[in-house]
């Protein structure tokens, strides 16, 4: 979604998104785009009309203050080198856990003809000629975030640019389709090779958002946690195939239809093994609620976290409510138990507090929840619809 929002910095004009969560990093972005000149407007319950000005018109500085909120405001860089030919973009911040470098962003954009300073916490980026050009771009890692800057950097370019071991989220199929239709010339979206023929000039479309897959896995964990069923619409079942087997292999009735899923749970779930791997492996973001999952499976088990190192922070939390979780390096070792017990517990980010609001559910006793907005980041009332489901869960 943020990345389709950074992808109208590319086009003079008037573009409508549709299916736009309700969430605070739709909101952080809003203020980004109008940071930088662009006008961002709530034109319906899940709509947002955003209208680009010309390039002469467009700031190229995203200030600190919007940055340090939310690290996907790095991808204004890609837009805004192609488009003005130049961007100065704070150092960015958002969730804690762990370093994510920005080298792979930065490397892309270089052999694309940017050359790049750094100085008080802003990275300065230019281009010579005012034009990036086109150039075969090999990732070390399949990185979503890069792929994405150096796809919408790559769309307005002189020439021919191909992203080799590019990553194949339906994200990035999302915004590949979006670009296309405001006139991009990109083939092979979803692929590990992306190949993208720069034009000239874009014009806006309107788009539908495609389904947050991680909010759907974080209901359906849900039920696998406290029992019953759940029919999540709105999300294309086979961009949640590896979740599914994950979820089926824990006691899961999963019944999958193009974009519905419905999940039931009749039984007390059982230990399982996994590694989070790019897509289509099992993703990060699924990884705390599943953690949260397991922690009260029957059996022991194995959990290995290969794309974050900090990202095991909440697994304190959830020892704080009586899991039996034990860490090493990039392991985890879970051998589930009969009942958590509520305790006060901090959320670390959105992922994590998501977690921890699940264990709470299934918790005995009063869990209390410190955010400071993290949940609010990333899902459109989570306590809320959770309460509207049976969950006994109130905000504060």
């Amino acid at each position: 979604m943020l990345k389709l929002m950074a992808a109208t910095i590319l086009a003079e004009g008037r573009h409508v998104l549709t299916n736009v969560p309700k969430i605070r990093d739709v909101a952080i972005m809003a203020e980004m785009l109008e940071a930088l000149g662009i006008q961002v407007t709530t034109s319906g319950p899940h709509e947002l009309t955003i209208d680009t000005p010309a390039t002469s018109s467009l700031s190229v500085v995203a200030p600190y203050e919007l940055v340090e909120k939310m690290r996907a405001s790095i991808v204004v860089l890609g837009p805004l080198l192609a488009r003005c030919g130049r961007a100065t973009v704070s150092m960015p911040g958002g969730d804690d856990f762990g370093s994510r470098p920005i080298d792979y962003h930065l490397h892309g954009l270089e052999e694309m003809g940017a050359a790049f300073t750094s100085a008080h916490g802003f990275i300065n980026g230019e281009v010579a000629g005012g034009r990036l050009h086109g150039a075969v771009l090999g990732l070390e890692f399949p990185s979503h975030t890069t792929t994405d800057n150096l796809l919408m950097a790559a769309v307005l370019a002189d020439g021919v640019t191909v992203i080799e071991n590019a990553a194949r989220e339906p994200e990035v199929v999302d915004l590949a389709n979006f670009l296309i239709s405001m006139g991009a010339k990109i083939e092979g979206a979803g692929t590990s090779r992306i190949t993208v023929t720069g034009v000239d000039v874009l014009t806006p479309v309107t788009h539908a958002v495609v389904g947050d897959r991680v909010v759907a896995a974080t209901y359906l964990t849900a039920v696998a946690m406290t029992e019953g069923a759940i029919t999540v619409h709105g999300v294309t079942a086979s961009d949640l195939e590896m979740l599914l087997a994950k979820l089926h292999q824990v006691g899961v009735q999963i019944d999958a239809n193009g974009s519905t899923v419905t999940a039931t749970m009749e039984q007390r779930l059982v230990a399982t093994d996994f590694a989070t791997l790019p897509y289509p492996g099992v993703a990060t973001d699924y990884t705390p609620c599943l953690v949260a999952a397991l922690s009260i499976a029957s059996g022991v088990s194995f959990v290995t976290e290969n794309l974050f190192a900090g990202r095991f922070r909440y697994v304190d939390e959830l020892r704080r409510m009586g899991a039996d979780i034990r860490s090493d390096g990039h392991h985890l070792v879970i051998r589930g138990c009969d009942l958590l017990s509520g305790a006060r517990v901090k959320s670390h980010d959105i992922r994590a507090g998501a977690a921890v609001l699940l264990a709470g559910l299934v918790a005995d006793g009063e869990t209390v929840i410190d955010d400071d907005g993290h949940v609010d980041r990333g899902y459109e009332d989570l306590p809320g619809t959770l309460a509207s489901l049976g969950g006994k869960v109130e905000r504060w």
